[in-house]
């Protein structure tokens, strides 16, 4: 883990995002043009890491979704209720600025967003996300995600497996 102390809170005006380099186009760009349209829309949360000197060293969003329970694998699906989808929390994105990777700060992102998901007053049976890649997936799949049997890039962690963890 980094020696440099973090603190996560959600994104406002007051943070730069312009200098933030996560080496991922599509995540940088998502992050300083659009995010903040999102956010006033209602459509996603977005939360930053922040160093002391207030420099963004990663970030990650949050919006409520569901998951077919035709698409969960059958052993877990046959344990839910018999409704055509479960509520979850999609994590959309989530990203370390090239300065701080390697400290840990993706789980610790992760870590937060499962905090807050598990601790939300909305009910949700699961964190999902999307990996972007092999990689990012092997990223989820390391901290206990299940892929969904048909679409192996998305990836769930049921709530109540972290509840048992805090």
């Amino acid at each position: 883990m980094s020696s440099t102390p973090f603190r996560v809170t959600r994104l406002d005006a007051t943070h730069d995002r312009t200098t933030f380099n996560s080496g991922s186009r599509a995540l940088d760009r998502y992050f300083q043009q659009q995010v903040t349209q999102d956010i006033r829309r209602r459509v996603t949360a977005c939360f930053v890491a922040l160093t002391g000197e207030l420099r963004i060293a990663g970030y990650y969003t949050l919006a409520s979704a569901s998951l077919l329970l035709s698409d969960l694998p059958a052993t877990i699906g046959k344990k839910l209720p018999r409704y055509p989808s479960v509520p979850a929390v999609r994590m959309g994105r989530l990203a370390v600025d090239q300065d701080f990777k390697g400290q840990g700060l993706g789980g610790a992102l992760l870590a937060d967003a499962l905090e807050r998901s598990v601790n939300s007053d909305i009910a949700a049976y699961a964190l999902v996300v999307d990996a972007k890649d092999e990689a990012a997936a092997d990223f989820y799949r390391h901290h206990d995600f299940i892929a969904l049997p048909n679409q192996s890039l998305t990836l769930f962690l049921p709530l109540a497996t972290v509840r048992k963890l805090i």
